[in-house]
């Protein structure tokens, strides 16, 4: 799943238009652990770093729900990978002037995928109308290979990388129950989907200590991953948030209605290229 590829792919390449100005998670689904919890909290490691490394280990069986906020691109999704299906709905633009902003759903079950599109704001109507059909654009397959945006590997199911984000950790330290934070060396997080090589080049020597938190839930999972980007060339300053939730509990996604699904028009393919 490549989130950190959408601006590059879809907004800023194809679209053409700045990204959305940064915006911070509430939390609300990533509570920290209550003194009830007491005994699963103590399965956690005591050690800070052991503690966020060991974190990102449920992410990996692919039953789970997630939020992105902060960067060009936000939105929601979830995996389900006993039915091998997952979704994702992304929205970004050009929010502070309203001229172009964009709603994207994505569908993926087994080999089969779906994408629909809505543009709004002053530049919409410039839009190919082809593209934005209003109904879920059936792929190929055969004609996504290499499209990151449009991919979906099974074998790779985080969508912000926050197993090499932990690996990067410099220095941590324990702020409260489930509570961390430090500071990462992100380029040596550059398989992170969130991070974008373009900002980490301009960031420099910067790019060394990036802030982080993290919040981990009674279980010792990690349900918030915050990073503190600051401004870099034309970038402006990003608070980064990924949350997780639904640990084992997510359900199957479901397929679009047949008669909400089209073909995908050549301009689809043509824009995500």
């Amino acid at each position: 799943m490549k989130i950190r590829r959408w601006s590059a792919g879809v907004l800023a390449a194809s679209l053409l238009v700045p990204g959305l100005t940064a915006c911070k998670s509430d939390g609300t689904e990533s509570a920290a652990p209550t003194a009830s919890s007491s005994a699963a909290t103590s399965a956690i490691p005591s050690d800070a770093k052991e503690a966020l490394l060991a974190s990102t280990k449920e992410i990996s069986k692919g039953n789970f729900s997630f939020t992105i906020n902060g960067g060009e691109l936000n939105g929601t999704g979830k995996v389900h990978a006993p039915t091998k299906s997952a979704e994702m709905s992304m929205t970004g633009g050009d929010a502070a002037s309203a001229d172009l902003t964009m709603e994207m759903h994505l569908v993926f079950i087994d080999t089969d995928a779906w994408v629909m599109i809505q543009f709004g704001g002053s530049m919409a109507t410039a839009m190919p109308k082809q593209a934005t059909s209003g109904k879920y654009q059936h792929l190929d397959r055969s004609r996504i290979k290499g499209i990151d945006q449009l991919e979906f590997d099974f074998n790779d199911v985080d969508p912000a990388g926050s197993e090499a984000l932990t690996k990067a950790i410099t220095e941590v330290r324990k702020t409260g129950d489930g509570l961390y934070a430090g500071t990462i060396d992100a380029t040596k997080a550059t398989d992170s989907e969130i991070l974008d090589a373009d900002v980490l080049k301009a960031l420099a020597g910067k790019a060394s200590a990036l802030p982080f938190t993290a919040k981990l839930d009674a279980q010792g999972r990690l349900v918030e991953l915050g990073l503190e980007v600051p401004a870099a060339g034309s970038a402006p300053a990003q608070n980064l948030v990924v949350t997780y939730a639904d640990y084992g509990t997510t359900t199957a996604v479901q397929k679009p209605p047949a008669d909400q699904v089209v073909e995908a028009s050549e301009d689809v393919y043509k824009m995500f290229k």
